[in-house]
C-alpha cells in the first residue's frame, strides 16, 4: 500500500493496527523492505493494499485511485523483479472497471491476482453485481485474496461498542471480528453457489484460514442438505480455497490447518509490517512438518498458484 495515495481519501488512524512506523514501512517498496527481507531470509514478497481505498470511492475517483496504487506497485516490481510481486487493488464500487483493472494489472503489470478488502457497501462477493470481477479472475486463472475490512457501523455498534479504551476497535479487527467476517464471506460464496457458477475461481484467505479450519466439521453437520448443498461444505472450501499463515505464529492453528486443508493448500505469509518478519521466520523454522511439506508451505504452493516459478 502507498499511504500518500490512500490518505487523501481514508483516515488510516482508524485502523487500530496502524502507526507512524508502520506507515513508513508500508510506503517503503525499496531498500528498507528488501533489507528486512534479506535480514531474515525472505526471498520473495507479494505486496498488496490490504486496507480500504478505492472501494470507498464511486466512479472515476475510485477507478483512478486503484490505477495509481497499482501503477506505484508495478513500478516497484519493475525495480525489484526478483524480490517483489503484487496483488491488484480494485475499484469495487465499479465492478466492470474493477474487472478491467484486474486484467490490466495481470497482463501489463505482471500481478498474480487481486486482493479485495471484505464487503463493498455492505455487499459480499456473492452479490450478483460482482460477477464480472469473479468471472474475469477465473478467466485469467488468477486468485482473489479476500482480506478483512472495517466492520459496518451497525455491526460495530451492536458487537463491539461500549468496551473500555481501544478494546472494542481491537476486538472488531485483528483480535476476532475481522476473522469471523472473512469466514462468513467464504461460507456465503459456497452457500450461494459462486464456485459452481465460476468453476475456475480460486480464493485465498489469510490468518491461518480465518477460523474456517476450526469450524468446517460443524458447518458440515449443520448445513449439509440445506441451502441446496449436495455435498459437505468442507469439500468445496478445501478444493477452492488456499490459506496463508499471515500473522498467526503459534503451532495449534497450524496443526488444525494441516489436518483440515493439508500442506498443499497452505502458504507462508508474514503480514508485514503488521506482524514482525523475525517472528514469522522463527515460527516457520520451528513448524513441526516434514521437509517436503515445509518446502510446499515456504514457496511451492505459491509458485504454483501465483505462477511465481522462475522468479526467485
Amino acid at each position: 500500500m502507498v499511504p500518500s495515495l490512500i490518505e487523501n481519501h481514508f483516515d488510516l488512524t482508524t485502523n487500530p493496527g496502524f502507526s507512524p512506523a508502520r506507515k513508513a514501512r508500508l510506503a517503503d517498496l525499496d531498500d528498507g523492505r528488501i533489507g528486512e527481507m534479506d535480514e531474515h531470509g525472505v526471498t520473495f514478497q507479494v505486496v498488496s493494499a490490504s486496507m480500504p481505498g478505492a472501494d470507498l470511492l464511486d466512479g472515476k475517483d475510485g477507478i483512478q485511485l486503484a490505477l495509481d496504487i497499482n501503477n506505484a506497485l508495478g513500478a516497484a516490481i519493475r525495480r525489484h523483479p526478483q524480490r517483489l510481486g503484487g496483488f491488484a487493488h480494485l475499484p469495487m464500487r465499479e465492478p466492470q472497471a474493477a474487472a478491467d483493472e484486474l486484467e490490466r494489472a495481470v497482463g501489463e503489470l505482471g500481478f498474480s491476482g487481486a486482493m479485495i478488502n471484505g464487503p463493498t457497501q455492505g455487499r459480499f462477493l456473492d452479490d450478483p453485481r460482482f460477477d464480472s470481477v469473479l468471472e474475469r479472475a477465473a478467466a485469467l486463472e488468477v486468485p482473489i485474496y479476500i482480506h478483512p475490512n472495517v466492520p459496518p457501523k451497525a455491526v460495530y455498534d451492536v458487537y463491539y461498542d461500549g468496551l473500555p479504551g481501544p478494546a472494542g476497535a481491537l476486538l472488531a479487527s485483528g483480535a476476532f471480528g475481522w476473522h469471523s467476517e472473512t469466514a462468513i464471506h467464504i461460507l456465503r460464496l459456497v452457500l450461494t453457489g459462486v464456485f459452481e457458477r465460476h468453476p475456475k475461481l480460486t480464493v485465498i484467505v489469510g490468518h491461518m484460514g480465518e477460523m474456517l479450519p476450526f469450524m468446517l466439521g460443524r458447518a458440515d453437520d449443520i448445513l449439509i442438505g440445506h441451502g441446496g448443498l449436495q455435498r459437505p461444505i468442507s469439500e468445496t472450501i478445501v478444493e477452492r480455497v488456499y490459506i496463508t499463515t499471515s500473522g498467526m505464529f503459534t503451532t495449534p492453528p497450524l496443526q488444525l490447518a494441516l489436518a483440515t486443508f493439508g500442506a498443499d493448500r497452505i502458504m507462508f505469509s508474514i503480514d508485514y509490517p503488521f506482524s514482525q518478519t523475525e517472528q514469522g521466520r522463527v515460527f516457520f523454522d520451528a513448524m513441526p512438518v516434514s521437509p517436503s511439506d515445509r518446502a510446499k508451505i515456504a514457496h511451492g504452493n505459491a509458485d504454483r498458484l501465483l505462477k511465481l516459478k522462475g522468479t526467485v
